[in-house]
């Protein structure tokens, strides 16, 4: 049976002015985005165990893939920026569909892919997508699923969006190692996945009720004084974080094949899937820590961490890899989730959509520019080197954090 309800809520990326919205308890509904989120995400780390046969493939350097995968974080930042607001003007299940096809689209250019131009072309393409899902679809779930369980629809965004993230570059990790055509089978898979996607989306109900005109324009930048100690230390925290996840994805394949010399597309997946996975459960973590525990705790982790990479490089060690790349993804998370947390409880609605927009912006443009950073100090001075140098930028940015936090604290009730 489902429950069915019309709410009023705030315009994402207006912040003054109101969509209304339905709703709906609709398991099914609910699933079929879950699953379209899920799939678009997947295909946005296909290619991270894949970069050195990319790299063999087209003859481009170290440098270049790291470039490459800032050109991803590019492309997210600016449809954040510019189509946030999309879904509330046009609807939910629209804004799904052009990502889903957007999607494919990034998918079937890496298929045909001849060359670096167009690498490069299908990241910028899965980066537009991954902006339009991630808004479109956390929206969509949170009006498709029962509001008598608030969590859940939290809950299934962030396993759909890290667990996509965490699937993908495992599932081309396994399926290059024991089948043919690495370069090639990895995106059919994922292209025949997002084609059932977009039939399964006909089945979803639309939650918003009164559409707009489309008016696309960047987003403003804002970070409400009241929240803005809170917010710089939660964003160095995670932006420290997410520069950690985007190295670990840009070069753990480089690491494994320069240094370890492992040729398993499948291990260096796994460094990456366990970074991810840890990040999802990083975040369901800070319902039970009040945020000044929280952040201090993710300042730890991201030391820790760190730590555990520097010394993964300079021992040439896959198991404190591992480790690492579990540590960093949980206190990533934790760090995330907390600034999610601060900014929707202690924002004004008019200006919350802003502040979040704002929040994400800092960590995808870590996700990429640190990564292009190392991926410099890499022609310099050689891998393991720039591995260690980015481990103590790392540990310095969450020591300085918490160093503020010792200094005076903030808190958070348990949610």
């Amino acid at each position: 049976m489902r429950a069915i309800r019309s709410v009023t809520a705030p315009r994402l990326g207006t912040g003054i002015h109101a969509v209304r919205v339905t709703r709906s308890g609709s398991t099914s509904g609910a699933v079929r985005v879950a699953f379209a989120f899920w799939i678009t995400l997947v295909g946005t780390t296909v290619p991270t165990p894949l970069y050195p046969l990319y790299e063999m493939e087209f003859g481009f350097s170290s440098l270049t893939v790291t470039v490459v995968y800032a050109l991803y974080a590019l492309g997210v930042v600016v449809g954040l920026l510019v189509f946030g607001r999309l879904s509330d003007q046009i609807g939910r299940r629209p804004v799904i569909l052009i990502a889903l096809l957007l999607s494919v689209a990034a998918d079937a250019v890496f298929l045909a892919a001849v060359d670096l131009a167009m690498i490069i072309v299908g990241r910028i393409v899965a980066g537009l997508s991954a902006a339009l899902i991630i808004g479109a679809a956390t929206a969509a779930l949170a009006e498709l699923i029962d509001p008598r369980h608030p969590k859940r629809a939290a809950t299934v965004s962030i396993f759909a969006n890290l667990g996509g993230l965490a699937t993908g570059t495992l599932l081309s990790g396994i399926v290059s190692d024991v089948a043919p055509d690495p370069l090639r089978l990895p995106w059919v898979i994922v292209l025949i996945l997002a084609v059932i996607a977009i039939i399964a989306l006909r089945g979803v109900p639309e939650t918003v009720r009164e559409r707009s005109p489309v008016t696309l324009r960047v987003q403003r930048l804002h970070v409400p004084a009241a929240i803005r100690g809170a917010f710089v230390r939660s964003a160095i925290t995670a932006g420290a974080g997410f520069a950690a996840l985007g190295v670990l994805t840009s070069v753990s394949g480089l690491f494994l094949g320069m240094v370890l010399h492992e040729t398993s597309h499948t291990v260096a997946a796994v460094v990456v899937f366990v970074a991810f996975t840890g990040a999802a459960f990083g975040q369901l973590l800070t319902r039970v820590l009040s945020s000044r525990a929280a952040l201090a705790s993710a300042c730890v982790g991201l030391v820790v961490g760190a730590g555990l990479l520097a010394f993964s490089m300079w021992m040439a060690l896959l198991s404190t890899l591992l480790v690492s790349a579990a540590i960093t993804g949980v206190a990533s998370g934790v760090a995330v989730g907390d600034g999610i947390a601060t900014i929707t409880m202690k924002t004004e609605p008019q200006h919350r959509a802003e502040a979040v927009s704002t929040f994400f912006a800092i960590l995808f443009a870590m996700l990429g520019v640190p990564a292009v950073g190392v991926g410099l100090l890499i022609q310099s001075i050689g891998l393991r080197p720039a591995g260690e140098i980015f481990s103590a930028v790392v540990a310095a940015l969450a020591l300085v954090v918490l160093l503020s936090l010792a200094r005076g604290g903030r808190t958070r009730p348990a949610s």
